[in-house]
């Protein structure tokens, strides 16, 4: 083997400090000489790679720091061996020449290995023997390639350094060399295979170098080292025997490598800096699409057990430049931890110098993988572990960081702590988690100060909690559930019961027919599937068990709608469910499960009745559980979220498999038909709007069968109903809510990761992850009596003034006619197709309304005589949602009704007060009284209130006309039973009572503004009774018609008599939240077209007219409103034309990104249709400069208005009140209103007490304007200027006080 194949195994083994951290035994023959082919026309390749050259035998060290002059001294010497190799690569990739002369490498007594070269006079080359010569007939002189041009000009470049080289060398020969106490080659080493000269040269070096080049991943068994040298004299025999050029792919990209690594060294020897630095993880340079589907893709082939296929991956994208780009460490980390699982340190060692080879430092995560290799390997020497350690502490790194920091899973940690305690017996880790305390101004007060505070427990035995724990544990382990439809009462018919039957065999038949089309779609896949470095779809189907991804295939067509379903939003379903699966399995594999429910039992004892008091939150509490029982896996698992293609290909995959394969007899109904087998499924296209879309609509025989079956059951994923326990507590962005099922504490548009890439470098989300645990904790249960009664409407006819949708039944029939009847006039064919294109659209919506009720009602029924909770999460504005997607509290009016408080409070003096004031409120009567009017009318119909209790179907009915009939009827009965109680006073009330802020958008604007009059007009000022900003705007714009009027403008005369409240509301209620004059018009022209009497050819100039009157209106009444909205608006869309998209920090330190981005179109390719995906977060896009500054801000007070919400969550839990929220408005027992009105007031004035908007302008100077000015007079340089005074001029503010927001009874009421 050539001397040149060390340096460039050298060179594969280290960058930092190449000849220092390696000793390399080779073989090789006749006294070092290059081995030449005989007999053909070409220098023989040697065409093992690198990574092929790794031997067994291999130590390399850890070294330390040193000075930099002989950091620089290492850098000359790799750029001969760079250079070497390249020398060595031109003579590969050169086929014909007349004469090959090989250059050979010296190895001096000095210890250095030198390459002889042309710049060199102390080497001088030798010729190649006359038996090694070889002569191609008609061969010319070959051309010099571009990669030798530029290594020419770079030896230009390098002359002016030698005299620094040379006369570092020559320091470093007068030092003396240290004495060597034994080799670092492994036991078993075949040493009569290493030359003499070439022994002393290493031994020399490695004296030397002692303690700086002692190996990490020594191997223990000599016979690994036998076998890997017997594998290298093998190879080299069989390239002798074929001595053909073989001229590799990945050459090239190698030649590029060193290029690029010899103008680095360059460039650090013209500075004459530190020590060489490996470049930091490029993964936020490259893809991180890329990235995240890489890594996906090895841990679906790891998990599958295809670690042979995974290896292979990963070397195919390591070996070429171009696919070598979007790895990080983190990826290679994959396999490190596989093969820590196994014991094989030398295959880490390969991977470590893979790492290494691809300009990547190994990072925590590399480092306890292969701590935990030695731990697993009983003959790992001390001295290596030790090696280890020091390396991590060169890197900066801590044992204890590996610890705190690490993801572990089933016996890592334990393997881990093993091996230092090998060489540290004493050993604990010292792990700091901080759990507590937060710096923020707005909570640093609410963290620090706990004398007063009184957290809240359950009304449940620590024992009753445990038994829900594993009640909710089993249902997310099945990953799905079946309940009861409430349809179920119907009587079943002869004809309804042979349905089902025929239902049954069928699906019993799609079963076995899918199962068998999976298993040899898969067997194809994994046979045609052959190149390496293709991602491939075949992972992915080994994931689950065959039954389990036939199951959901089962599961879909069973939820299909009759008029079909989008391809897109059916695959995306279906690669959804294969990925929760995924995930449960993954945590049933890393062996969680134990410890989750050891932490959890003893994480009851905060929430139980039975138990002592804590000074603690919850994710408090948790994170101090989890530090307590630390030993075993982490929970945060740390599995990687799978791309949105991902999911598409392997849904549009299944859907394929689908359609091909299920069939039914075309006779199965009606004996006349042919008896020939016919799909249940077809693939077609419809168009919406102009675009054509792929649909997938189940055959007519399918749907009257399922129709006529009327079957009972329905079946959900476990996330999909509300939990049977408290959830688990957020302790971190990736870890809260559900037991198992995965759930992502942000939402955000399908596939856009930098929300997520924000939250992971923010150190301050406390505060957030505890007010959706707060809200999360909230025990609810059913309201029975009023469950029943909107169940029998819903089975009866339904009702759509009540907004139960009516049965499919009531909806209109299908015209039938054929188009070729000749006695059909044009005109009447096309009356007759539109309404039969409108009563296929009146049938797929009543179908999708009458889904959605009986979905919500079945789920309800379910949890009857259940406690249950709603785990939360929250979108990119901070703005919390409930997790089960059909049933929870902010949903309709018949969902909020039917949801109670599962704890009961009494009512105390004033709560039945409050109960009449939240009926009246639910009226929608008497918004303009006050609250003691409110009362008085509530006891004026007492009468009509027991009514609705008592006959709500039979009596007089007046709840129905209210605005929330259904709440308002269970408020009636409510007040009923308080009412008929012994004494109102002790009657235990488990209803919730709301109280709504007044147009809460423009109460954040006249706060932020200090804007008298505007604050005055949203009830932010004290006033005997509520103002209405609706009618102070109608107001202003009539009196503006008025006057238009009387100066003779026709449209003002028209519209004398039409402006009311109503026209302008809906305009007013969103303007605040970024709506145009053109979607303005559009709502005030829908409510001119609702009043029958406002002549319809003047609509049009009407809403024109009246959309500028009522901006106009708003400006006066709100003029620091207006200021600060244009102040957001321009400078979000400089922000945007400067290439960036508007970042910001809430006061509760939430990072919110807007992620709008010019779109992009992505084909995803599959065999039943290619689906074109909107793109509109693309980080590689410019930033979509309309939306990001309509967007601003609404957006920005979006996160206002969420960060008032947390803050009284937080005070609220603190206070021992029950508190949930629908983002405004805000509920309580009635006992409590009071308290909650106070803690709301007190921290809407804490809130903007802050400086918002000084805090934003800083934020931004800071992120968009912290470089240097450049002169200049160009267009960028102008709106870089304009964009820094524009940021830097925070808008004025007025004079009102906020202190009086906390004595107006109508800021929130």
């Amino acid at each position: 083997m050539s001397l040149l194949r060390v340096c460039a195994f050298a060179k594969c083994l280290s960058r930092r400090s190449l000849l220092e951290r390696c000793a390399v035994r080779v073989s090789f023959a006749d006294s070092g000489q290059l081995c030449v082919s005989r007999g053909t026309s070409a220098v023989r390749r040697i065409s093992e790679t690198p990574l092929h050259l790794q031997r067994r035998n291999v130590s390399f060290g850890l070294p330390r720091k040193e000075d930099g002059k002989k950091r620089v001294l290492e850098q000359s010497q790799l750029l001969d061996v760079l250079e070497a190799r390249i020398l060595q690569l031109q003579s590969d990739v050169v086929v014909d020449v007349q004469h090959a002369k090989v250059q050979f490498v010296n190895a001096h007594s000095s210890g250095k290995v030198k390459v002889a070269s042309d710049r060199d006079p102390k080497s001088t080359p030798s010729d190649i023997p006359k038996s090694g010569k070889t002569v191609a007939k008609g061969a010319s002189d070959p051309k010099p390639s571009r990669w030798m041009e530029k290594l020419t000009n770079e030896k230009k470049n390098l002359k002016k350094w030698q005299h620094v080289q040379q006369k570092l060398q020559k320091n470093v020969k007068e030092k003396p060399a240290a004495k060597s106490k034994g080799s670092s080659s492994l036991p078993g080493t075949p040493h009569k295979t290493i030359s003499t000269t070439a022994k002393k040269t290493m031994k020399k070096d490695l004296n030397k170098k002692k303690k700086d080049h002692a190996g990490i991943f020594a191997t223990a068994t000599s016979t690994a080292a036998a076998g890997t040298a017997a594998m290298s004299q093998k190879a080299s025999k069989g390239n002798q025997k074929h001595p053909r050029n073989q001229v590799s792919r990945e050459e090239p990209a190698e030649v590029e490598k060193l290029q690029k690594s010899l103008g680095q060294t360059v460039s650090q020897l013209t500075s004459l800096s530190n020590p060489e630095r490996l470049q930091e993880d490029n993964g936020e340079i490259e893809s991180g699409e890329t990235q995240q589907n890489i890594r996906s893709y090895l841990e679906a082939c790891v998990f599958a057990g295809h670690i042979e296929k995974a290896h292979r991956f990963l070397l195919s994208q390591h070996r070429l430049m171009k696919r070598r780009r979007p790895l990080n460490t983190d990826i290679y980390n994959i396999m490190i931890r596989v093969w820590a699982k196994k014991g094989a340190l030398n295959q880490i060692g390969r991977v470590f110098i893979m790492l290494e080879d691809a300009g990547l430092k190994p990072n925590l995560g590399s480092y306890c993988y292969a701590l935990e290799c030695m731990g697993r390997n009983p003959d790992c020497s001390p001295k290596t572990i030790i090696r280890c350690l020091n390396q991590m502490e060169e890197d900066g790194l801590s044992v204890d960081d590996v610890f705190s920091q690490c993801s572990f899973r089933e016996d890592e940690r334990d393997m881990v702590l093993k091996a230092m305690h090998i060489v540290e017996p004493d050993y604990q880790p010292r792990l700091s988690m901080t759990t507590d305390g937060c710096s923020l101004p707005l909570v640093e007060d609410f963290y620090k100060q706990r004398a007063d505070h009184r957290y809240p427990k359950l009304d449940f035995s620590q024992m009753d909690l445990q038994e829900r724990f594993k009640r909710q544990l089993s249902i997310e382990e099945a990953s799905t559930i079946t309940i009861d439809s409430v349809e179920a009462s119907k009587p079943i018919t002869k004809n309804m019961a042979r349905m089902r039957q025929l239902l049954a065999d069928q699906r019993a038949q799609w079963q076995k027919i899918l199962l068998q089309a999976l298993r040899e779609s898969k067997m194809i896949l994994a046979n045609t599937n052959t190149k390496d470095y293709r991602l491939n779809l075949y992972p992915y189907l080994c994931l689950l068990e065959d039954k389990d991804y036939v199951d959901i295939m089962i599961q879909s067509i069973a939820n299909m709608s009759p008029s079909g379903e989008s391809l897109k939003v059916l695959a995306k379903d279906l690669g959804n469910r294969v990925y929760t699966k995924y995930c449960v399995r993954q945590k049933h594999q890393n062996q969680i499960l134990e410890k989750l429910g050891n932490i959890y039992n003893a994480y009851t004892e905060l929430l139980a009745k039975d138990t002592k008091e804590f000074g603690l939150l919850p994710r408090e509490h948790w994170c101090q559980l989890e530090k307590e029982q630390s030993s075993g896996p982490t929970l945060e698992g740390g599995e990687t979220n799978w791309l949105y293609s991902v999911t598409l290909e392997l849904g549009t995959y299944m859907v394929d498999l689908m359609v091909k394969s299920l069939k039914i007899s075309g006779d199965i109904l009606n004996p006349a038909y042919d008896k020939k087998l016919i799909p249940i499924l077809y693939h077609m296209y419809a168009f919406r709007s102009t675009r054509q879309i792929g649909f997938i609509k189940p055959h007519p025989i399918l749907t009257q069968i399922q129709q006529e079956a009327m079957e009972t059951k329905l079946t959900f994923d476990s996330y999909v109903m509300p939990m049977l326990c408290p959830p688990v507590p957020w302790s971190s962005i990736k870890f809260g809510a559900y037991l198992l099922t995965p759930t992502k504490l942000m939402r955000t548009v399908e596939g856009a990761t930098q929300h997520d890439t924000l939250l992971e470098k923010c150190q301050t989300l406390h505060p957030v992850l505890d007010s959706l645990n707060q809200l999360g904790n909230c025990a609810w249960k059913i309201n029975k009596p009023l469950l029943d009664i909107i169940i029998s409407i819903f089975n009866d006819r339904g009702s759509d003034k009540l907004d139960i949708p009516p049965p499919l039944s009531e909806a209109p029939k299908m015209p039938h006619f054929n188009p070729q009847d000749p006695t059909l006039t044009s005109s009447e064919k096309a009356h007759l197709k539109r309404e039969a294109v409108n009563a296929r659209r009146k049938y797929s919506e009543m179908y999708s309304l009458r889904m959605s009720s009986l979905y919500k009602l079945s789920i309800a029924n379910h949890m009857r005589d259940e406690i249950f909770w709603f785990p939360h999460s929250m979108d990119f504005r901070g703005r919390t949602y409930p997790c089960p997607p059909y049933f929870n509290h902010l949903g309709s009016d018949v969902a909020r009704a039917i949801l109670v408080f599962a704890e009961g409070k009494p009512l105390g003096p004033k709560g039945l007060d409050w109960l009449k004031i939240h009926l009246v409120n639910l009226t929608g009567l008497k918004k303009r009284e006050s609250l003691q009017g409110r009362l008085e009318y509530a006891n004026t119909i007492m009468e009509d209130i027991l009514d609705a209790a008592d006959n709500p179907l039979n009596g007089n009915k007046w709840w129905m006309n209210a605005d929330e009939p259904w709440q308002a009827l269970a408020c009636c009965t409510e007040i009923a039973n308080a009412v008929r109680s012994p004494d109102p006073t002790q009657f235990i009330s488990h209803f919730p009572v709301h109280q709504d802020g007044s147009c809460n958008g423009l109460q954040h604007y006249a706060a932020l503004g200090r804007d008298v009059i505007g604050a005055t007009s949203v009830n932010l000022m004290p006033c005997e009774v509520p103002q209405d900003v609706y009618s102070g705007v109608a107001q202003q714009v009539e009196e503006f018609r008025a006057r238009d009027a009387a100066s003779g403008m026709k449209i003002a005369q028209v519209l004398e008599g039409f402006i009311s409240r109503k026209v302008v509301k809906q305009t007013v209620m969103t303007v605040v939240y970024g709506v145009t004059r053109y979607g303005g018009r559009l709502q005030i022209e829908k409510r001119l077209k609702e009043i029958d009497e406002f002549p319809k050819e003047h609509v049009w100039d009407a809403s024109h007219y009246l959309v500028r009157l009522v901006f106009s209106g708003l400006k006066e009444m709100f003029t620091g409103t207006r200021e600060i909205q244009d102040w957001l608006t321009e400078s979000a869309r400089l922000i945007s034309k400067s290439g960036h998209t508007v970042e910001w920090l809430t006061p509760l330190g939430l990072p919110v990104v807007q992620p709008y981005r010019r779109t992009r179109h992505q084909v995803v390719k599959s065999l039943i249709q290619h689906i074109n995906l909107k793109i509109s977060h693309d980080i590689k896009e410019r930033p979509d400069t309309v939306k990001q500054k309509n967007a601003f801000p609404p957006n920005f007070i979006h996160s206002l208005d969420s960060t008032h919400m947390m803050l009284t969550a937080l005070h609220c839990y603190s206070a021992g009140l029950t508190f949930v929220s629908v983002h405004d408005c805000f509920w309580t027992h009635a006992l409590t209103v009071d308290t909650m009105n106070k803690v709301c007031r007190e921290q809407f004035v804490n809130l903007h007490s802050q400086p918002i908007l000084k805090e934003l302008s800083k934020f931004l100077l800071e992120k968009y304007c912290d470089g240097p000015l450049a002169e200049g007079t160009n267009k960028k340089h102008k709106e870089y200027q304009r964009l820094m005074q524009l940021l830097a001029k925070v808008p004025q503010t007025g004079d009102f006080d906020l202190q009086r927001v906390k004595e107006s009874t109508y800021f929130f009421s």
